[in-house]
């Protein structure tokens, strides 16, 4: 049986490249968000990244900066080389601004889970048997900031460096997400937690924003956390079709912001 489950699908109905990637092994599991609003190749990028990631954990961010300074030269060759095919443009655009990605990975062993994060995409761990939700993100309102983002030239930078672990157990689930998912499950969790989160909310909806929207229609709604989001997630983990209509049932509800989609979930132990 499998231990873990990943799924990524492109914006829907965009007709675009999908510039996510999402892995899931036994223990690891990792998404990463391509950044197309810069730069080139994101999609490639993201995959690379995911593509040779170590089996052993990340961590610190020294560690995270001596596993790009290994990796990042044959990315970056074979590019250069399509670049240049492509010529004009393309290829200055490379020179200039490189490839960008977010990266979100968690390495399982026992009852531990070790994580890093780097920008906007999410790792969770929701305590069934107790309603708690622990995740490596900083608070809702961030999410309209601009992520950080590993560069292929560039050395990243330890603001946009996060680590941590999560103690598990048999109610445990862990899975993590790229930004737009990941704000969905944080604010879905908040507003039906309005006793412990009204002053993160309020913050975030005072912003005008898109997400201060999804917010606001979002918060006209009663919220069974589990059951409305979990265990939603949980049932599509090997079902990308079941997925992508969930997603389509979101984004019709104005619950989602429009964007590619990935998560990788461990394999929930009940």
């Amino acid at each position: 049986m499998k231990k873990a489950y990943h799924i990524s699908i492109a914006k829907p109905g965009q007709n675009q490249t999908n510039e996510d990637c999402a892995i899931a092994q036994e223990s690891l599991i990792a998404v990463s968000d391509g950044a197309g609003g810069g730069g080139v190749y994101a999609d490639l990028w993201s995959a690379y990244l995911l593509n040779n990631l170590p089996q052993t954990p990340i961590t610190s961010f020294s560690e995270l900066n001596k596993w790009t300074e290994h990796i990042w030269e044959p990315f970056y060759v074979g590019c250069e080389e399509k670049a240049k095919i492509a010529g004009g443009m393309v290829l200055k655009k490379f020179y200039d601004e490189g490839s960008f990605a977010t990266l979100a990975v968690v390495w399982k062993t026992n009852n531990l889970c070790r994580w890093i994060s780097y920008g906007d995409s999410v790792i969770f761990h929701y305590n069934k048997e107790d309603d708690n939700l622990e995740h490596s993100f900083t608070k809702l309102v961030d999410f309209n900031n601009l992520p950080y983002l590993i560069n292929c030239k560039d050395e990243p930078s330890e603001q946009g460096f996060g680590c941590g672990e999560f103690q598990i157990n048999k109610n445990s689930i862990v899975f993590c997400a790229t930004d737009s998912l990941s704000h969905y499950v944080l604010m879905m969790y908040e507003l039906s937690h309005t006793e412990r989160f009204q002053m993160e909310l309020d913050e975030a909806q005072q912003t005008v924003s898109k997400n201060s929207l999804l917010i606001s229609v979002a918060s006209q709604n009663n919220i069974d956390f589990y059951n409305d989001v979990i265990s939603k997630l949980i049932n599509c983990r090997n079902h990308q079709y079941n997925f992508q209509k969930h997603i389509g049932a979101l984004l019709r509800k104005n619950f989602i912001a429009l964007d590619d989609f990935s998560y990788s979930i461990f394999e929930p132990l009940q």
